[in-house]
């Protein structure tokens, strides 16, 4: 990049992670720990103790021994080949980042693994796992797979043995939320959960999900990159007082005065005790098995007749469902990252026709108008910064290494994101330097309307994802395309940018409710050529007509569409009035806190056509 204005980058950095020269070592070192525990084979997942969003340095196992660097994926290091398991958001980036003479690259579906797996294990063999990093709904899948071709035996950690310089674990600061933020205190929090478990008669409720503690107590932390939570247990009885585990060095005076009179503190070295006294005294305990550790279940359940209440996550929904307060908040985060893509949109366009930017120099740009706002904490995750044919690497992360250069007349795609104080964005705007070929702007005039056609559905009650996934890929269908991942993902409130349990594609059947946030981002992607994606945010609001029984979307996002993009004789009349009635909103929302060479660029950006 030729511009020195902007600051070097604080909240990502582009060092280079990934060498697959250190795959070769680091195996022959696992299978030594392999034989010495007596195992045919070890599992290595993505995934801690936690199954939270990100997971800080220390818990980076997958990355460690395979140099894949993805937000998720499954190793199984048989004794003589071993296996990388993505779905297909990776299956361009997995290969170039490990040893593929070593380890066969595989495509998985998300969610449960594949029957694939029983072929790196020699029959009748063992399989190693960590059972605080495997949940029981994993092990029941995976026994089905094996379906009797080998034995799961559970142990210590392999890699964490081999790992010699195993970064310490995070300890981050902790912050407590006001009610002016969480709209909602702790306590008729927590009385909103304790009424779910009392329709199972539960006991108590075990919790080991970071975003669903740090909602249900009010807390936060910088404990993982780009979510803003603490990571602990919580234990919660249904009646007295909670008690809520954290790593030794966490606990201080200031910890436990934050929370005096709403929770107890307790070192996590203590809660395997605490799990065993509660099944012996044979508690009803309501635990999630999708989430919560094998460790923890056979905790509660291994020394007496104790009953396990198998539901969801009781405080998935909840969080799920914005408050007025949270609402508020994320309007005004979008506001503030509103003002900043328009910054940043603006010195692109002028930028980047003359040559001269490359990938890392426009993330760095992004960030920097991100910085100016002082309630910037961090960015939401690490951006995706993809110019030409990097821009069809799904989930492509810049480094020194692949760093490209933009070259005039390119596309380029850059999804990003912010944790304001106020509330979490996440966007995807795909830029053009020059002309663009009719392919081009025929295949984002069709994503742009696969995304219009999600923003402007009015649907029942009771619909979910699954069911309105279709109308974002109608129009690449009927030209024989698709993409290979989500149409949405649900979005935290200053918490983390992926939250479950709603989305748009097949894999959510949770049906949307009021307050509920979506991505919308259907998106085209040609490999070795350019990427294509567009993506708003959505909140779930009850609609003007069919009287209180149908809902619809309201935009939070607010920056420009590169009109200069579109094949307007594609358009629709209905397409075309939304998206004019979009840009009339950025400029009016945005138009007044710009000015000068930015806010004449925002309204020719936001023209009608």
């Amino acid at each position: 990049m030729t511009d020195n204005a902007f600051a070097p980058t604080v909240y990502q950095t582009f060092d280079i992670r990934t060498d697959p020269r250190t795959v070769a070592p680091r195996l022959r070192a696992l299978r030594a720990q392999m034989r010495e525990a007596g195992v045919d084979a070890f599992l290595v997942p993505r995934t801690d103790a936690h199954r939270g969003e990100m997971v800080p340095e220390s818990e980076a196992r997958l990355a460690y021994v395979t140099s894949f660097t993805g937000s998720a994926g499954l190793a199984i290091v048989g004794s003589r080949k071993a296996a990388l398991f993505v779905d297909g958001r990776y299956t361009l980036q997995a290969p170039a980042q490990t040893d593929t003479k070593l380890v066969s690259v595989i495509e998985a579906t998300q969610g449960g693994y594949s029957p694939r797996i029983a072929e790196f294990v020699p029959k009748g063999g063992k399989v190693g796992f960590d059972p605080w990093l495997h949940t029981p709904s994993e092990i029941l899948d995976l026994e089905k797979k094996l379906a009797g071709k080998a034995t799961l035996v559970p142990t210590s950690n392999l890699v964490d043995r081999m790992w010699q310089d195993r970064p310490a674990p995070p300890n981050g600061p902790i912050e407590f939320l006001g009610n002016n933020r969480a709209g909602k205190t702790a306590p008729e929090k927590l009385a909103e959960i304790r009424a779910t478990m009392g329709e199972d008669d539960a006991d108590a409720l075990v919790l080991t999900v970071p975003e669903s503690i740090n909602w249900l107590f009010n807390l936060r932390g910088r404990d993982v990159p780009h979510v803003p939570v603490v990571l602990c247990f919580a234990l919660v009885p249904k009646t007295g007082m909670p008690t809520l585990f954290f790593d030794k060095q966490k606990i201080t005076p200031e910890l436990r005065h934050g929370l005096e009179g709403l929770a107890k503190v307790a070192d996590v070295a203590t809660m395997i005790a605490a799990l065993r006294k509660l099944g012996a005294g044979d508690k009803r305990v309501m635990l999630d098995p999708a989430t919560v550790p094998v460790a923890v279940a056979q905790a509660i359940s291994g020394v007496s007749e104790a009953k396990l209440i198998e539901k969801r996550d009781p405080v998935l929904l909840p969080k799920a469902k914005k408050n007025d307060a949270e609402l508020a908040g994320m309007r005004e985060a979008h506001r503030l990252d509103g003002l900043a893509m328009a910054k940043f949109l603006q010195w692109f366009d002028e930028e980047a026709p003359k040559g001269g930017l490359d990938e890392i120099g426009i993330a760095t740009a992004l960030e920097g108008f991100r910085r100016e706002e002082p309630s910037l904490v961090d960015i939401s995750f690490e951006t995706i910064s993809g110019a030409g044919p990097n821009g069809a690497v799904i989930h492509y992360r810049v480094d020194e290494k692949t760093n490209r250069q933009l070259k005039p007349g390119e596309l380029m795609l850059v999804d990003s994101g912010a944790q304001y104080l106020s509330g979490t964005t996440d966007i995807t705007r795909t830029m053009f330097t020059g002309k663009a070929t009719a392919e081009q702007k025929d295949r984002f005039t069709r994503v742009l309307r696969g995304m219009m056609a999600i923003s402007m559905t009015r649907f029942p009650r009771g619909t979910n994802g699954a069911q309105l996934d279709v109308l974002a890929r109608q129009f690449l269908w009927e030209d024989g395309v698709t993409y290979n991942h989500g149409t949405g993902h649900g979005v935290g409130a200053f918490l983390s940018v992926h939250e479950g349990p709603i989305g748009i594609s097949p894999r959510y059947p949770t049906p949307f409710e009021v307050g509920m946030i979506t991505s919308n981002e259907p998106g085209y992607y040609k490999e070795g050529a350019y990427g294509i994606r567009i993506e708003n945010l959505l909140v779930v609001m009850e609609s003007e007509v069919g009287g209180g029984k149908f809902l619809e979307f309201e935009t939070l996002t607010l920056a420009p569409i590169d009109l200069r993009l579109v094949d307007e004789a594609l358009l629709t009349a209905p397409e075309r009035k939304w998206l004019n009635a979009y840009h009339r909103r950025v400029f009016k929302e945005i138009g007044p806190l710009v000015q000068g060479e930015v806010k004449a660029w925002l309204k020719e950006a936001t023209r009608e056509i």
